[in-house]
């Protein structure tokens, strides 16, 4: 037989061919020598308490990549150990997790190896212990978990069963196709956070603690709410009132604001001011606040006081002493009689400058309540008549020594103005005596002094027999 030499060139090209893909096949895909003499590959054992259906050959990955295979599966004392023959190309943490998977449900097996953390790489004959290692549930196991769950259901309620659960989740594919891709995106994203997942299943003990020790006020809670939307459902129709027509007062209420829109802002600006002192009086407030109602309390019963008595009626049981002079009225620390205005006059001037309160002892008997025994709120335990008092280091001095003019009235022993001055204001200059009148008792002819004492002008008063009508008409006999 003669071969032309168009044949032979096909001979030859079609073994070139033959020798390129069989190279190609014994160390590409075969991997040739790192299947028969281990070349670029290095072996690690790991310890499995089953094999799970894991066989020769079947893959193993890394982070979803393919890094090696399973070499040989054999039994041990303990349980079974995997050979796995990995890539040296591929840098594997030894803090790793190794997990057999299956790809479909009907097996082919592989081993995942799962990161848990930096550390250093793994090497030629290192071991994954069984702690680090876990296979899918047994599948006869999980049937037959399956099989004792539908025996447990009533074969006539089973139809009901597969019924209810077809309208339950009939038509609803997209959604739960939805809900699954959620879930597995969730899962993946949790992996991926998986410090932080840990870190917030770890400290949620404290907050579960704390839901556990306040039950009961929870449920307490809860049965509130429940009183509460049971209120708004018997009140439906009034609070259907209130939001049909919220809108018109809402619209009444802009109107209003709009109105107003040119003093609003020295409104709010006072309300600001208003508020700044509510806070610094808080205290004192909230004191009120707490000593109001059994006030309130105390008020009433003694309204009530007189009820199912013989006398049966409805008042408060009130005693009224008159009493004069006691305490004596306070005049130190005021202007001086002579500085001193006539009630009768009906000007309005200007008030002297500087503070007019009485200035004798903290600790005295007398208008115990005055302005020298104000609390400071800001300074707790600090007594002064004044703000400036209060807020600055210095103390309260009664002035001449608390109780009795001494010489001049305008001069004092402690060095004080009278009225008291502020630092750096200059006194007032002092105002004419006034034409002094008093109103005084027709019956006895005593009237009150400027001063405060109490005078007797023996000829106001009318003595004798009481007159009759007529003699005011007629003059009596000498």
């Amino acid at each position: 037989m003669r071969l032309t030499r168009i044949i032979k060139l096909q001979l030859v090209l079609f073994c070139a061919i033959t020798l390129i893909a069989g190279t190609v096949m014994l160390f590409r895909y075969i991997d040739a020598p790192a299947m028969l003499f281990g070349i670029g590959r290095y072996t690690v054992t790991v310890d499995l308490d089953r094999a799970a259906g894991l066989y020769p050959n079947a893959n193993v990955t890394y982070r979803g990549a393919e890094v090696g295979v399973v070499r040989d599966v054999h039994l041990t004392d303990t349980g079974v150990q995997a050979d796995l023959s990995l890539d040296s190309d591929v840098p594997i943490t030894s803090n790793v997790q190794a997990q057999v998977h299956s790809r479909t449900a009907i097996g082919e097996q592989y081993v995942e190896l799962h990161p848990q953390g930096d550390a250093a790489p793994l090497k030629d004959g290192d071991v994954i212990t069984t702690a680090n290692t876990s296979v899918p549930p047994d599948v006869d196991s999980l049937i037959d978990a399956t099989d004792r769950g539908l025996s447990a259901i009533p074969q006539e309620n089973l139809q009901t069963v597969v019924d209810e659960s077809y309208t339950a989740v009939g038509g609803l594919g997209p959604e739960l196709s939805r809900m699954v891709n959620g879930t597995t995106r969730l899962a993946v994203d949790a992996d991926k956070n998986l410090d932080s997942v840990i870190s917030l299943i770890e400290q949620s003990k404290p907050i579960l603690d704390s839901q556990s020790q306040t039950a009961d006020d929870i449920k307490s809670w809860a049965a509130h709410t429940a009183t509460i939307s049971g209120q708004l459902d018997k009140s439906n129709a009034a609070v259907s009132g209130v939001l049909h027509d919220g809108r018109a007062a809402a619209d009444q209420a802009r109107a209003l604001i709009e109105r107003v829109s040119p003093t609003l802002s020295v409104l709010l600006a006072n309300l600001v001011s208003l508020g700044q002192v509510a806070v610094t009086y808080q205290p004192a407030i909230e004191q009120l606040l707490v000593l109001f109602p059994p006030a309130v309390a105390n008020a009433q019963g003694a309204i009530i006081s007189g009820l199912n008595t013989k006398q049966d009626y409805r008042g408060i049981n009130l005693d009224f002493n008159l009493n004069l002079n006691v305490p004596p009225v306070c005049n130190t620390g005021f202007l001086p009689p002579r500085q001193q205005r006539s009630p009768s006059l009906q000007d309005y001037p200007d008030r002297p400058p500087g503070d007019l309160y009485c200035r004798v002892p903290q600790d005295s008997p007398f208008n115990v309540r005055g302005a020298r025994n104000y609390p400071c709120m800001t300074v707790p335990g600090k007594r002064a008549p004044t703000v400036a008092m209060c807020e600055s280091s210095e103390q309260y001095v009664p002035l001449n020594d608390g109780y009795n003019w001494k010489g001049d009235p305008n001069a004092t022993l402690s060095g004080q103005d009278v009225p008291q001055l502020p630092p750096g204001a200059a006194p007032a200059a002092p105002a004419a005596a006034p034409i002094a009148a008093a109103q005084y008792d027709t019956a006895t002819g005593i009237y009150m002094g400027p001063d405060g004492h109490a005078y007797t002008q023996g000829d106001l008063a009318h003595t004798g027999a009481p007159q009759r009508w007529q003699d005011m008409l007629m003059p009596s006999a000498p």
